[in-house]
């Protein structure tokens, strides 16, 4: 049963999400600000977070800032409908994804499903895909995924669920393109809707986490209007 954290100054809000959560098989733990939670994630880390933007003593954006120094467990943003800048932002610092007040529950719950099945397969708790848990060397890059270790020339970075599955599918064929409708297949559910935006945050933010241990990481190509190509160097 995973164990999922709630973090929002709304009562509304985390009494009812709370109660469909539960009602789903998930063990739920809430918070009404970001203090509390980081409070609790310092003692121990839940399977996922499901963080609001605005709220007390510790914004999302901080307490996501403060997470991302030691996990690269799931989260989700919890975002007004006006905070287009806010999502990006979100994105960029490593959030996996982000839904948007007043939310479906019933799409907030599929979306969470998907992030944690993606991590269970990464772990090799899926059975079927032997040659996904293979450790992948592309010239500088190794890729583990039962361990979700990644090292550039032998530096090792830290990558959040849909950034490694990310890399993972561009580095699988080198040269080869990815359309961004390719790249979605690979890091959502299909019942999961995303939009271009939110893939190419994820491609900024990995570019970012691969150039903070080399300045002169280029692997990752875009081609504007088409996708993105890994090419191995």
């Amino acid at each position: 049963m995973s164990r999922i954290a709630l973090v929002d100054d709304d009562r509304n809000i985390l009494t009812s999400v709370s109660m469909t959560l539960e009602a789903e098989g998930f063990e739920v733990d809430t918070y009404n600000d970001g203090q509390s939670a980081l409070d609790a994630f310092n003692r121990k880390l839940p399977d996922m977070a499901v963080l609001d933007i605005k709220m007390p003593r510790l914004d999302g954006m901080d307490l996501l800032q403060r997470l991302r120094q030691k996990t690269s467990m799931p989260v989700i943003f919890l975002t007004s409908k006006d905070d287009e800048i806010d999502e990006v932002l979100g994105l960029r610092m490593g959030a996996d994804d982000y839904v948007k007040k007043p939310f479906s529950q019933r799409l907030l719950v599929e979306r969470i499903r998907a992030l944690l099945r993606r991590q269970e397969a990464e772990a090799g708790d899926a059975a079927g895909t032997p040659e996904e848990s293979k450790i992948m060397v592309r010239g500088h890059l190794t890729m583990d995924p039962l361990r979700h270790a990644v090292t550039w020339k032998e530096q090792d970075v830290t990558l959040t669920v849909t950034e490694f599955l990310l890399l993972q599918a561009l580095a699988q064929r080198p040269g080869f393109v990815k359309s961004r409708d390719q790249l979605m297949d690979v890091a959502y559910d299909d019942q999961v809707y995303v939009d271009d935006r939110t893939i190419d945050s994820h491609i900024k933010r990995l570019r970012k986490k691969m150039r903070s241990v080399d300045p002169e990481f280029s692997a990752i190509e875009t081609l504007y209007g088409i996708g993105y190509r890994y090419n191995e160097e």
